[in-house]
């Protein structure tokens, strides 16, 4: 193993962690924060250098995974100003409360209305959040069999919901 040097190795790579947080980011401004945070990260743990085969893959893994937090962290703070999200009440009026409970209740009902598998594998993946493998060991049928009952219960769903939503009961 080669000694490591921060002037020699590791601050040669700026250029590249600052394209690769670029390409993340894209923005200048978090870019040039993600490297400076990188060159603080791998500084703190220069103890370690020696242990790692290439500085270089540890440097840009740390750029990467830093400017995608920083990304997602700027996603989360961002709403886009839509007339929905303009109209948005700090709480919802009583007629809106009625709308969305008279909308709940249509969607209970056209869940009910499934066919029992259907329904069940309704059930397991969208509201327990089971893996396609876990309802299709649990139901005794192929993952692509789960896949096909939940994509036609959900189609048939929603063109019960917009028959009913545009023309009426």
């Amino acid at each position: 193993m080669q000694e490591i040097s921060f002037r020699n190795d590791i601050l040669p790579l700026k250029d590249k962690l600052f394209r690769l947080a670029l390409r993340i980011t894209l923005d200048r401004a978090e870019a040039e924060d993600v490297v400076q945070d990188t060159l603080i990260k791998v500084w703190n743990r220069r103890d370690e250098w020696a242990q790692f085969d290439s500085i270089e893959a540890y440097c840009l893994t740390i750029a990467r995974n830093l400017a995608i937090d920083r990304s997602q962290k700027m996603e989360a703070q961002h709403i886009g100003l839509t007339p929905e999200t303009q109209e948005m009440p700090d709480a919802l009026t009583p007629d809106r409360q009625l709308e969305d409970s008279e909308r709940l209740k249509l969607v209970h009902q056209l869940v009910n209305e499934l066919p029992e598998k259907q329904r069940t594998i309704l059930q397991l993946r969208d509201i327990e959040g089971k893996s396609y493998k876990e309802i299709a060991d649990l139901l005794q049928v192929t993952e692509e069999q789960v896949k096909v009952n939940l994509f036609r219960a959900r189609q048939r769903i929603k063109l019960k919901y917009n028959e009913i939503e545009t023309y009426g009961l």
